[in-house]
């Protein structure tokens, strides 16, 4: 057996160890599992199902029903773009083109150098601030396609937001606000 294999073998072991050996623990085994390897292989679901002693179509089927779990590897870089509502209004989908273009892919794929992995989701919480997209946690808003382009050329880099020119989104506007003129601020969203 590769020493690789042997290490990844008893890393999932020290996982186990940590839970009961019900089909209780699997969610919290797969959480644990995902974030030690950075994805849910066959082999380790298959592992995981013998140690609860359940099917492997059961803890593959949980594994697939949550969107958190991905049972392919990820790309150093996770980038998410926002096409919720008020970002598919204001250019969601152009944002995700312009991603898709610069990076060589499509939404739910990795590239080949595993630098990066681009999602699309329903919705990032900062609608003020649309479109929006996220790159490791960090969120960027009024984005146009210089500004995906800078932002990604920065990643990687010390400061990713000096390259964008410091796109990183401020706090959301709250939409209750309102100025003296008794209209909400810009950016904020305008209840009717």
């Amino acid at each position: 057996m590769p020493q690789d294999r042997r290490v990844s073998q008893d890393t999932l072991d020290e996982i186990l160890s940590r839970h009961p050996r019900e089909k209780g623990s699997l969610i919290a085994i797969l959480q644990e599992t995902q974030e030690e390897f950075g994805f849910l292989g066959k082999d380790k679901l298959k592992r995981i199902a013998g140690a609860l002693k359940v099917s492997e179509a059961m803890v593959f089927g949980v594994a697939t029903f949550y969107a958190q779990f991905h049972l392919t590897p990820r790309g150093r870089h996770i980038v998410r773009v926002c096409l919720g509502t008020a970002c598919h209004v204001r250019g969601g989908e152009k944002i995700l083109e312009a991603l898709s273009e610069k990076l060589g892919i499509e939404a739910g794929a990795t590239t080949e150098d595993m630098m990066f992995t681009l999602e699309r989701v329903a919705c990032l919480g900062a609608c003020g601030l649309s479109p929006t997209m996220m790159v490791d946690g960090k969120t960027y808003g009024r984005l146009n396609r210089k500004k995906v382009s800078d932002i990604l050329d920065g990643v990687g880099s010390a400061e990713p937001e000096a390259a964008a020119g410091a796109l990183a989104a401020e706090p959301p506007v709250d939409a209750g606000t309102v100025t003296a003129t008794g209209q909400p601020p810009d950016g904020a969203a305008r209840i009717v």
